[in-house]
């Protein structure tokens, strides 16, 4: 019996005993060793050549044609395919439809190159299979976790040797934590500050114990808010769902013209708040390296804020963290190490593989507030690590990040950010002499949004009424759309795309392609390349060469507008 997938015949194979013991202890045979360790050793030495080779950026076929392919629902019997040819499967029918996010011409998200040291850090670190919930699966490992911890910690805050020595291996304290992302590590920081503002009192076990209703009726409340950006990450507002506080009550305050959160707006915003009364503000967010621009908020004016006011401060910098190494550009965090509480994802910045984000506190003593026991795993009394964390079993993405910093050191990612900010500042530059284009964010970091704005619609804007103002802007709305998805299905290079409000648009959503420039081998010139390959995809899209064109002209607009 023969099944056929992905155009490739396999024999029916049988699972027993003998085959068990073959695969799961050892290659099933010379041929199988052959095919992993060719593999294996193009992608462990020749990572980048590798990718380029077998994925592109990615072949040119739709995702509809693509699931034709994977609609079988049933898992076999017996096995269906031997290891080798699993292998094989993968790099060559599978990699040609990944997105090789390794390419310098991928500039469109937070995921990009890692160094090639790093596939070979995970393997080391997958066939040791530790579980840093507790010591006595990981043992050396958790001791590891809370020493890179403190490390990066230093690099945030930089206490001083005399409280890092007495930090560093306490098994009472804890700097901060290791989670599965950004997402889990702002959750854990407002659910540690939902905590410290509504701790036990007297008739009252805390907020933990008896949970939000009894929490709000104890400290005469009716709601518990958090203060954002309205470009802080989604993240956010996730995290007041699950908190219990209702993700409405996670409030977005407006930005100046810098992409930073508004003071002035925020202060009337507490105001506001505190006039109204019964309500409580749990933590305000500050947003170092904003997701759609990359922006920096006024971190030193929030933490003022929130010191007078006694709020929880967050900074959310799971982008923007590792900025701090490098010397040229870490002022631009300046305020950070006031936050009572950082968010940093290493497989951003760190260049870390998938997935990896950290936590950090000011206060060694405050994540005491979310500790948890089990007699079977994390007894009380016991110094295992997953006490004091939102995620049970978890890899050892502290073994990796401790070898990359030895590996790299504090210069080798300064030279990395500082390429990336580089770079976005003279891609910024570049987008303003050009006629067809319009720069609409400036880079902070090494993150900014443009878009196509052909020269004729320039012109039609500057004399236009309100009316054709809003009518160009509809248009351009619909050109950066299409000319995004031509560039991104066309499979030679990437920049994604995102739509919020701006100023002069207060009512309506502006389309912008944005770049993310972190790949040291991305350079001004492929930025030039993909810009010219754009201007060439709404130039065709314009003469009718290619499909799905829109019927809109604004000419006809302004032509009923008289």
């Amino acid at each position: 019996m023969k099944k056929r997938i992905l155009g490739q015949e396999k024999s029916q194979l049988v699972a027993d005993w003998h085959a068990l013991e073959r695969v799961f202890i050892r290659p099933e045979n010379e041929a199988t060793r052959v095919t992993l360790v060719k593999y294996m050793e193009q992608i462990l030495f020749g990572l980048h050549e590798f990718l380029n080779k077998n994925v592109g950026i990615t072949e040119e076929i739709s995702l509809k044609e693509l699931a034709k392919h994977f609609t079988d629902t049933r898992i076999g019997k017996d096995p269906e395919k031997k290891l080798k040819d699993v292998i094989t499967d993968i790099i060559k029918e599978i990699a040609p439809h990944a997105v090789n996010v390794a390419s310098p011409y991928f500039v469109g998200h937070m995921t990009s190159a890692i160094p090639f040291f790093m596939v070979h850090l995970k393997t080391i670190v997958s066939a040791l299979n530790q579980n840093v919930v507790k010591l006595e699966t990981s043992k050396v490992v958790s001791v590891i976790e809370k020493q890179v911890i403190a490390k990066i910690h230093r690099l945030i805050y930089n206490m001083g040797e005399e409280f890092y020595q007495a930090h560093v291996q306490n098994t009472t304290t804890s700097l901060g934590c290791f989670t599965e992302g950004g997402t889990a590590a702002n959750l854990t920081a407002l659910w540690v500050a939902r905590n410290a503002a509504f701790p036990p009192k007297q008739g009252f076990r805390g907020i933990e114990a008896e949970g939000i209703a009894q929490a709000f009726k104890a400290y005469d409340v009716d709601r518990a808010v958090v203060l954002v950006s309205i470009r802080a990450h989604y993240s956010l507002k996730k995290s007041g769902g699950i908190l219990g506080i209702g993700n409405q009550n996670v409030i977005a305050v407006d930005v100046d013209e810098r992409n930073k959160i508004n003071i002035d707006l925020l202060r009337q915003e507490i105001d506001r708040i505190e006039t109204s009364g019964r309500t409580r503000i749990i933590a305000i967010v500050g947003i170092a390296g904003s997701t759609e621009t990359g922006s920096v908020d006024p971190l030193e004016e929030i933490s003022a804020i929130c010191r007078k006011k006694k709020i929880h401060f967050h900074v959310d910098a799971a982008w923007g963290g590792p900025t701090l190494m490098s010397e040229k550009y870490k002022h631009l965090l300046k305020g950070i190490e006031l936050a009572d509480s950082v968010t940093i994802d290493g497989h951003k910045q760190f260049y870390m593989p998938m997935s990896c984000g950290m936590l950090y506190f000011q206060d060694p003593s405050i994540m005491d507030l979310m500790a948890y026991h089990a007699s079977y795993i994390i007894r009380p009394g016991s110094v295992d690590l997953g006490i004091k964390t939102f995620s049970g079993s978890r890899e050892a993405n502290s073994l990796i990040l401790d070898s990359a910093l030895k590996i790299m050191g504090t210069r080798g990612y300064a030279l990395l950010i500082e390429h990336g900010i580089d770079v976005a500042a003279e891609f910024a530059s570049e987008i303003e002499k050009r006629e067809n284009f319009e720069l609409v964010t400036r880079p902070e970091l090494n993150i900014l949004t443009y878009r196509v704005f052909p020269k004729s619609l320039k012109e039609a804007y500057e004399a236009g009424t309100d009316e054709i103002k809003k009518a160009v802007n509809e248009r351009l709305n619909e050109i950066n759309r299409i000319v995004q998805q031509a560039q991104r299905e066309s499979g030679n290079s990437f920049v994604s795309r995102t739509a919020f409000k701006m100023k002069g648009f207060p009512e309506e959503q502006v389309v912008v392609l944005r770049s993310v420039i972190m790949n040291p081998m991305t350079t001004i010139a492929i930025l030039k390349a993909i810009l010219d390959e754009q201007e060439k995809i709404y130039l065709d899209w314009e003469s009718g060469k290619l499909k799905n064109k829109g019927r809109f002209r604004i000419a006809d607009e302004m032509e009923k507008k008289g």
